[in-house]
Formats: C-alpha cells, sequence, structure tokens
C-alpha cells in the first residue's frame, strides 16, 4: 500500500480570487476618502494662509494709522506678513505675478487683484483683494474676499 506523505501546500485559484476581489473592494471605499482628506487638509492649510494674511494686513494698516493717520493696506497682500507662506513667489519686481501655475505655488496677480494658490490635484483658488482707496476724504481700507474655486482655468 502506498501511503501519500506529501502534503499539498499553498492556496486555491478560488481563494486568491476572493481575495483578489476583497482588496478591490477596500481599495474603492478608501482610495475617495484618502483624496477627501487631501483636499479637506489643503483647504484648511489655504484658510490658515488668508487667516495669517488678514492678521497680517490688519496689523500694516494699524501701523499706517500710527505713522501717517491713516489705515491702508499695501499694494501686494504677501508684503503685509513677517514670513511669506511656503511656495510663495513675489512676481516682477516683488509686486505682480501670474496665477499660480506650480503645485503648492501662491502668488499675486495685481493685474486681477487676485491671490493665487495651485493645489496639488492642480486646481487653481483664488481670493480677491482690493488695497481700498487711500485719497484724502475717500479713505477706505481693502477687502479679502472668500475663496473662488477652480478660478483662471
Amino acid at each position: 500500500m502506498k501511503t501519500n506523505t506529501q502534503k499539498n501546500k499553498g492556496f486555491t485559484l478560488i481563494e486568491l480570487i476572493m481575495v483578489t476581489i476583497i482588496l478591490g473592494i477596500l481599495a474603492a471605499v478608501a482610495i475617495p476618502r484618502y483624496v477627501a482628506t487631501v483636499t479637506q487638509a489643503e483647504a484648511a492649510a489655504e484658510d490658515a494662509v488668508i487667516s495669517s494674511i488678514k492678521s497680517g494686513l490688519e496689523t500694516y494698516a494699524t501701523e499706517q494709522l500710527m505713522a501717517n493717520g491713516r489705515r491702508s493696506w499695501p499694494t501686494n497682500p504677501f508684503t503685509s506678513l513677517n514670513t511669506s507662506p511656503s511656495g510663495y513667489t513675489s512676481g516682477v519686481a516683488g509686486i505682480a505675478g501670474d496665477n499660480a501655475d506650480v503645485d503648492a505655488e501662491w502668488t499675486f496677480n495685481i493685474t486681477s487683484n487676485n491671490i493665487t494658490h495651485m493645489r496639488g490635484d492642480n486646481s487653481l483658488h483664488s481670493w480677491d483683494y482690493v488695497q481700498g482707496v487711500t485719497t484724502s476724504g475717500l479713505e477706505a481700507v481693502g477687502t479679502l474676499g472668500g475663496r473662488i474655486a477652480g478660478a483662471g482655468n
């Protein structure tokens, strides 16, 4: 009588297919959640930079009030910051630049008066910036608008 001492080791084709299907389902659920999380993180980082700019603009306006008797904002909002955000491109002579066109780039476009930021998914977001009026009798501090998604695309 012959005995079978060799044991079959390994997985059957059905077991491998089932594992592949389960991994596919997990990936289908996880990838959209990951993308949504990255988008939320980029939006939060943008909000932090814009908040910093707003704070810097208010400090700048207060300094201008003490120096010359009227509150005013600078031509380029980034000049009101002690430290520019990572990825900031000052453009020509530190005043003007085109819209952001590189991942994580921040710019101020003096032509359109927009702060622009390019996200990792290559979507462009912008904020309207108005310096305000500084002529005698018409003094008005500027405004910084909310996020405009997909601007300039």
